[in-house]
């Protein structure tokens, strides 16, 4: 008598909180030609911070069929609902060619809970590209995926601009609808794309490639994904050899017809009300607010779409310098002229997420705000708004009531104060463009403390230190300060190769110092307090994206996905720079801090 079956035990129960997945499948493709043998895993990014393990989530590993065709079934469960989902394919043969262990690619899906029954998802070098270059801050060697738990918006708003990029579904780029506001930079998709394209069908071109993408120092990837980040990362190296290399098999199309100045994706933004654009900041959501001098605020989302086509006018919007965004997502502006208040001398306006008043008809205008021209906002909710007109500061509650009594502070040490940052003990600091300070001011007003460091403040940021960076305007160079005014430096430069008459400054998630040159067309990159050599230049010789055609680059900021966003006031638009910065936590409220 044969012994009884045994039945298999019953799988095991999914995890608390996690979440079914559906089906979907789609082509492993090289160019036109399918991969044949590719290995497929999908994976959770990770949340123990930028780069971190990501989660298996196949049991076994697909491999791809004759066709390149891949198909994932249901019954895979993601950590969360809102896990974001990614497809790496590995190895593989592209025509007759041998198995390529070289191939490792990659595209984005989304949220766990968003991808519909069926979805078809090509992976491919253009989807690549577009996945590295937005994820390039939360991307490791090796094809790991990984955000801190607490910046969960930096990697959805991330992976929503890779879908703005590419289409997910053709492995194609430009993306039909792309923001109407800008111009895809497809071209330079389709470039890199090309470069990778040629070790896809080719290990003889990964011999070339490889070692032109390794970093100095670095260790010499191994796999297409690999070398596609550490070009990210380092987006000035040999530009020119890359470039000559993703011409050999230019499948895909539009491409650039000549050398890039560098490998930064950018998108310039126009419209929106933008004209002489000023300032801008980001809120918490990711949206980008930005301040024209032509009395508009425009706010667009973080994918570079106009929430206004027109902007925002209302609320007594004039001649507004200066936006900050406190916790509660609401932006204040600074604007330096009034009509038939205040004695015309200026008023706040605030705004909430929505673009709806908070401040009435006419703004803020209590506490002696003179010309008002730039505004930072603490920790503790004060804003803090610097007068132009008669060199003084205003310190307003949240509801818009003066905290510096009805003159606000003043001293004869703020001399044509033209920028303001505020540290962690709620000092003020300001930048004096004449003078050659800047000016420590006590939260109280009680103490005015100078510091001789500068040459034409223009700009001025604190870092997670406590040290003080200042842009030299007419010194065309950067300024170091310890935390007790302590002069590090008055004045870090490249001899005008890439600092000229640097205006906006701003700190990223690692320390990095990011310069907006108002008559210089490009980012210049500075090493951080933190390093070895603080100050150093770490862009390019004639800094990045210097041919975005940035005219006066008036200021700068940095989201919580690591991109760059600067309003160009000479040609009323706002450049992105996709994913060249260390993510930072938004708004940014008191010094800059991580995520």
């Amino acid at each position: 008598m044969p012994p009884p079956i045994t039945p298999p035990p019953p799988p095991p129960p999914p995890p608390p909180g996690s979440y079914a997945g559906v089906s979907f499948g789609g082509k492993v493709m090289a160019g036109s030609l399918p991969i044949v043998g590719a290995s497929i895993q999908l994976y959770a990014a990770g949340s123990a911070g930028n780069g971190s393990a990501a989660t298996s989530l196949l049991m076994n590993v697909l491999t791809t069929d004759a066709t390149g065709a891949y198909t994932v079934p249901a019954g895979y469960f993601c950590p969360m609902p809102s896990s974001q989902l990614y497809v790496i394919a590995s190895g593989g043969q592209v025509g007759g060619a041998a198995s390529n262990a070289a191939i490792m690619l990659t595209t984005t899906l989304g949220m766990c809970n968003q991808i519909a029954v069926s979805s078809q998802f090509v992976v491919n070098e253009v989807t690549t590209v577009a996945s590295v270059w937005a994820l390039a801050q939360f991307l490791s060697i090796g094809g790991n995926v990984g955000a801190a738990s607490t910046n969960a918006q930096g990697l959805a708003n991330a992976v929503a601009t890779v879908a703005g990029l590419v289409n997910l579904t053709t492995g194609t780029a430009p993306v039909a609808g792309f923001s109407a506001a800008g111009k895809s930079p497809a071209p330079r998709i389709n470039s890199l794309a090309n470069l990778l394209h040629a070790c896809t069908i080719s290990s003889t071109a990964c011999g070339t490639l490889f070692p032109a993408t390794t970093t100095n120092g670095g260790t010499v990837p191994s796999n297409t994904l690999d070398a596609a980040l550490d070009l990210a990362l380092n987006a000035g190296d040999n530009v020119t050899e890359l470039y000559t290399q993703s011409t050999a098999n230019a499948f895909f199309t539009p491409a650039l017809t000549s050398a890039p100045a560098d490998w930064t994706l950018f998108i310039n933004y126009t419209g929106a009300g933008m004209s002489s654009p000023d300032s801008v900041a980001i809120d918490g959501v990711g949206n980008v607010w930005v301040s024209s001098y032509s009395s508009a605020v425009s706010e667009f989302s973080p994918t570079g779409v106009p929430l206004y086509p027109n902007g925002l006018t209302s609320g007594g919007l004039l001649d507004s310098r200066a936006v900050a965004v406190d916790a509660q997502n609401n932006a204040w502006i600074a604007n330096e002229d009034s009509v038939g208040v205040n004695n015309n001398l200026g008023s706040i306006t605030v705004l909430n997420s929505s673009g709806q008043l908070i401040s009435g008809a006419t703004g803020y205008v209590t506490g002696g705000l003179y010309y008002p021209i730039a505004i930072a906002i603490d920790s503790n909710a004060t804003s803090w708004v610097l007068n132009f007109g008669n060199s003084s500061l205003t310190l307003l509650s949240s509801s818009g009531q003066a905290l510096s009594g009805a003159a606000g502070y003043t001293s004869p040490k703020l001399v044509f104060p033209v920028a303001i940052a505020l540290d962690a003990n709620h000092n003020g600091w300001v930048a004096n463009n004449s003078g050659g300070t800047v000016t420590k001011v006590a939260p109280d007003g009680s103490q005015f403390t100078d510091y001789a460091c500068c040459n034409g403040a223009a700009g001025i940021a604190i870092d997670q230190r406590g040290y003080v960076w200042v842009a030299n305007y007419y010194g065309d160079s950067v300024s170091q300060l310890a935390n007790d005014g302590t002069v590090v430096s008055s004045g870090y430069n490249d001899n005008g190769a890439s600092i000229q008459n640097p205006q906006g400054i701003a700190i990223d998630g690692s320390g990095h110092v990011w310069v907006a040159n108002f008559r210089g067309p490009s980012l210049t990159e500075l090493a951080g307090s933190a390093s070895t050599s603080p100050g150093q230049i770490l862009s390019p010789a004639v800094g990045y994206a210097s041919d975005a055609a940035m005219l006066e680059a008036s200021a700068v900021a940095i989201d919580a996905s690591g991109n760059i966003w600067v309003p160009d006031f000479g040609n009323d638009t706002l450049t992105e720079i996709i994913g060249l910065a260390t993510p930072v936590k938004t708004p940014q409220l008191g010094p800059v801090q991580v995520p």
